[in-house]
């Protein structure tokens, strides 16, 4: 017996066959499928013709051979490639096979005829619009699916067999129905549609187009399916269907050539007439699309008594949802002018297929003109739970009451010293204090929260016995989760609890083994007060600027450094998260001054190693009286030599390389700070470099960063845990606290982390007023013929190799096509490596070359950053020679006195002009404020971390407005990234962003349009 199959591949519709027996004819492909029909074979089979073509596909069975049909069911054991021959038909061809299918047809082929029968009851119901597509403009019939269409949509995508995708391997269910489903029907659809067209409806007498609207209900039986219509004789026919002589327009308008192209064998247009029915055709869609319509529209209304709860059925219209009616209104007859005629058949059908969603709802088909459901609290619960979210998924209109703006129970925590220092105004790490909870109820008229009564708190522990989401407390309806709700009271009732302050800091914030509900209010005296009501920074004791500190503290600085001494003394670590350039290093300083006398151990401070010398120098600068040693280098001292060295410094300087070296030596000494400096370097806590500096113990922890979140908030959870170790819990835990309905709770986060965290940004006036302004612009470049051709090299290549990756390997494909097409935007000759001549080869080149000349010429100097250290070596003697100026080049390569020697020449007067540097080897600690242009050459695509490098020059000290370029090359993966980017970074701002690894997630369609080359890429 022979087995016809089908897949849709881009714009075509290619069939194979098996045979029942191996064939011994044509062979096709270095890996053949042994029981594939030749070509001739399929000719005979498939009428209409069609190219012939080999199609490789991936297939159950064995290395010997595949599975004898690709269409059966079971798991397999393995799948390998195979080439079959095959034809290609376009979509035309493809219309009439489908229409008739041949004997044999297997599942995928029988699966592609539904989408075809779904697109002819699409054109019937007249749910086509025009549209234009592609360069040169062609014209195409699109399909609009009405309501009643979605579920059958959604049925062809879930039915979508496992041969269907053969050709798609590793493809994800959503890239799969869309090739497989969205495509074909697409296609289909203009096939159909030109074949049984009627031009002369879409144009108006004079040749310009008259908006049509596609009523969807004519077009469907009483139980929502699509009745299939007989199109109406056009003005272009004859009440028989036959043609009708008309007088030709010497000079046809716009109208009649899209009908024409949307009618004739030739679909082509001219680029004038497009751009003439364009702004037409964007206006039609857009009315079209909801005009006539009517959705379903379900709203609960919460009861003014105990019970019942009512969902309400109204209809709206998709045209304008501020249009809305009582579905009770429209039994009456009252209805509107926005309705459609037949909206009473649509409801019901809509309805019924509710009632498929969730079976709640069948018991409103009871009525023979229903209006509402009425529902008990518990059924009440049920719809919010399981019923609101299933219709919502399947396009119906869902209003719930507020119920999360309602009334909120949680809990208020008082706190009192009882053992150490009381009435002093502080409390120290060792101090005792004694904690109760009582329950209160949030969110009242005016804001505040009321303590519940012994009577309130045991009708809602009864509440929760019996597992109530929905309470109605003190007159309004909540919603609350009855476990945590049971749990909390539960925690209530141990009251009298004594704690530790760091204990304390723990129930407050709802770490782990913390109270099961928030605790949204703190009462407690002096300082420990101040740290949960957000306070502690602006009201502690100033700590003033030291005696014989070498710099005067802004306020800000002393707020910060006597922050820092205020979570010491409670025994807490500490986060400052200033912006870079805000003087991190001086408060820190500040802090070690004012506290040299009372400290009983050193402190030992964590640095990459291009700061090392930095904060050598700033301690020599700021506070000469700290004893400071420079834990570095091969001849860095250990064992008792180490042991006394430290017994006499004040403050010890290391690298995080030494520090996974020198683990255990380093443990063993008597610390009094542990501080990490560029604390990002934590933020993958099971690295061995984080887990080396975590296991170093010390009185108190203090993490230094400018950018204490890059990627997600788990990396300001490893921060913290760093500071405070154990006091958020688990990775897991911390998630799930701040998890929120739309993404991380960012309320929740700063509630939880706030009272460790100090940021302050210096585009607040408040913190600084004399900083200049930072000027962010794009400077956009073309692409050159040589590099336009490059690009599309490596796109086609990621795109025929992701048709065979798995996932695994699919990932690192996609990074390394990100990093080629960087490189190619960039240069040739970088992305080649051959060594070859860079002059007249890039648009990206001239572009930069023509920025720092024009600096240079104003006397201006220049950072330019790149991320590739290879490239640098060949730009910074080519710039030297185009510009005819010195040009410094700083990569991970340079030697730290080398690195010093470079920011002094830079940092002098008369010094050079232009600084190239590797974004990852100078992104960090340098102070380069003589320059007031920054330049990326390339995009790192982590706004943090271009952010941290342009920071170079923005910052204290600097006196004049900085202008920052980011250089993107138009109609490529640059400039869609850096769109990307925009939105990426607003996780950072509301928490206190990421590299391409997230590219790698995106289905292979999404990737073709990120990575696509537009027309106006190339000069």
């Amino acid at each position: 017996m022979r087995v016809l199959h089908g897949v849709w591949d881009r714009d075509a519709l290619v069939v194979w066959g098996e045979a029942g027996e191996r064939d011994t004819g044509e062979a096709a492909g270095e890996r053949p499928h042994p029981f594939a029909l030749g070509h001739r074979a399929l000719a005979a089979l498939v009428p209409g013709g069609g190219r012939t073509a080999v199609l490789e596909l991936r297939l159950p069975g064995t290395t010997a051979a595949p599975d004898r049909s690709a269409g059966a069911s079971g798991e397999p054991a393995a799948f390998h490639t195979w080439t079959v021959p095959a034809v290609r038909l376009d979509p035309g061809a493809a219309d009439r096979l489908l229409g008739a299918l041949p004997a044999g047809a297997g599942p995928s082929l029988r699966h592609l005829a539904a989408v075809h029968a779904f697109a002819r009851a699409l054109v019937d119901a007249g749910c086509v619009l025009p549209d234009l597509v592609g360069s040169p403009p062609r014209a195409r019939w699109r399909p609009v699916p009405a309501s009643w269409a979605e579920e059958h949509l959604a049925a062809l995508t879930a039915a979508l067999p496992a041969s269907a995708r053969a050709h798609l391997p590793g493809a994800s269910a959503d890239a799969a129905a869309r090739s497989c489903v969205l495509a074909p029907l697409e296609l289909l659809t203009d096939a159909v549609a030109r074949r049984t067209a009627r031009p002369s409806p879409s144009t108006t007498l004079n040749g310009g187009l008259r908006p049509q609207t596609p009523h969807p209900s004519p077009s469907t039986t009483p139980n929502g399916g699509p009745r299939p219509q007989t199109p109406h004789p056009s003005p272009s026919t004859t009440p028989n269907g036959g043609p009708r002589p008309q007088t030709p327009h010497p000079e046809p308008g716009p109208g009649e050539r899209l009908a024409a192209a949307l009618t004739g064998a030739d679909a082509a247009l001219d680029p004038a007439t497009a751009d003439r029915l364009r702004p037409a055709l964007k206006e039609w869609r857009s009315r079209v699309r909801g005009a006539g319509r009517a959705g379903l529209v379900f709203l609960l209304r919460e009861p003014d008594r105990a019970t019942p709860w009512t969902v309400e059925f109204w209809v709206r219209s998709v045209a304008d949802p501020g249009l809305r009616l009582p579905l009770e209104e429209v039994w009456s007859g009252e209805g509107a002018a926005w309705l459609p005629a037949d909206v009473s058949v649509t409801a019901l059908a809509d309805l019924r297929r509710a009632a498929r969603h969730h079976p709640l709802l069948g018991r409103a088909l009871r009525d023979l003109a229903p209006s509402r459901l009425l529902l008990s609290v518990e059924d009440a619960q049920r719809f919010v739970a399981e019923a609101a979210p299933a219709l919502a998924a399947a396009g119906f209109g869902v209003v719930l009451p507020e119920l999360r703006k309602g009334p909120r129970v949680a809990l208020r925590m008082t706190a009192e010293p009882v053992r150490g220092r009381k009435g002093t105004g502080g409390i120290g790490p060792s101090d005792i204090v004694g904690v109760s909870f009582e329950a209160v109820l949030r969110g009242g008229p005016d804001g505040t929260s009321e303590p519940l009564t012994e009577e309130e708190l045991a009708e809602l522990a009864e509440l929760a016995r019996l597992k109530r989401s929905l309470v109605r407390v003190r007159g309004r309806w909540t919603q609350l989760d009855p476990e945590r709700l049971g749990a909390a009271l539960e925690w209530i009732s141990s009251r009298g609890r004594r704690m530790r302050p760091d204990e304390a800091v723990r129930a407050a914030v709802g770490a782990d083994g913390a109270p099961p509900l928030p605790v949204e209010e703190v009462v407690a005296p002096g300082p420990l007060g101040a740290l949960f009501d957000g306070s502690a920074a602006a009201d502690l004791r100033p700590l003033g600027t030291p005696d014989g500190f070498g710099a005067r503290l802004r306020p800000y600085q002393d707020r910060g450094a006597s922050w820092l001494r205020f979570l010491g003394e409670l025994g807490l670590g500490a986060v400052l998260a200033d912006d870079m350039g805000l003087g991190k290093t001086v408060q820190l300083l500040a802090l070690l001054t004012d506290a040299r006398p009372a400290d009983t151990g050193p402190t030992l401070l964590v640095c990459p190693v291009s700061l090392v010398g930095n904060w050598r120098r700033e301690a020599e600068r700021f506070a000469p009286g700290l004893r400071v040693h420079v834990q570095h280098g091969p001849d860095r001292p250990h064992g008792n030599a180490l042991a006394r060295l430290v017994g006499s410094c004040d403050l010890v300087v290391t690298t995080y390389g030494v520090v996974s070296r020198d683990t255990e030596e380093l443990a063993g000494l008597p610390w009094q700070r542990l501080v990490c400096d560029e604390a990002q370097a934590l933020k993958n806590h099971d690295t061995l470099q984080a887990k080396a500096v975590r296991s170093l113990p010390a009185r108190t922890r203090i993490a230094l960063t400018g950018t204490p979140v890059e990627n997600d908030l788990e990396e300001l959870w490893s921060i913290l845990d760093f500071a405070n170790p154990g006091l958020l819990g688990s990775a897991a835990a911390f998630r799930e606290a701040v998890a929120g309905e739309d993404g991380p709770d960012t309320a929740r986060v700063r509630r939880m982390t706030g009272p460790f965290v100090l940021r302050r940004l210096k585009t607040d006036r408040s913190i600084i007023a004399d900083l200049p302004e930072k000027v962010e612009m794009r400077t956009w470049c073309t692409l050159t013929p040589e590099q336009a051709s490059l690009y599309k090299a490596v796109v086609e290549e990621m795109t025929e190799r992701l048709r065979e990756a798995d996932e695994r390997e699919r990932k690192g494909l996609v990074l390394a096509t990100m990093t080629r097409l960087k490189q190619v935007c960039n240069h040739p000759a970088q992305f080649l490596g051959d060594g070859s001549a860079l002059a007249g080869r890039s648009g990206k080149l001239d572009r930069l070359e023509s920025i720092l000349g024009e600096a240079a010429a104003e006397g201006d100097k220049a950072l330019c950053f790149t991320q590739y250290a290879r490239f640098g070596d060949r730009l910074a003697p080519y710039l030297r020679a185009r510009l005819g100026v010195p040009v410094l080049w700083l990569h991970g390569g340079t030697p730290r006195a080398e690195r010093e020697e470079m920011t002094a020449r830079f940092q002098s007067m008369d010094g050079p002009a232009v600084f190239l540097l590797s974004l990852k080897a100078a992104g960090t600690g340098l102070n380069l404020t003589a320059a007031n242009h920054v330049v990326h050459v390339d995009r790192w695509w982590n706004p943090a971390v271009e952010d941290q490098a342009t920071d170079r020059a923005f910052r204290i000290g600097q006196r004049r407005d900085v202008q920052v370029r980011k250089m993107v090359c138009v109609g490529t993966v640059e400039e869609r990234v850096d769109e990307m980017i925009e939105r990426k970074s607003a996780l950072a701002r509301g928490a206190v962003a990421t590299g391409e690894a997230w590219l790698a997630g995106l289905s292979v369609d999404d990737l073709r349009e990120v990575v696509r080359l537009a027309p106006e890429a190339v000069a």
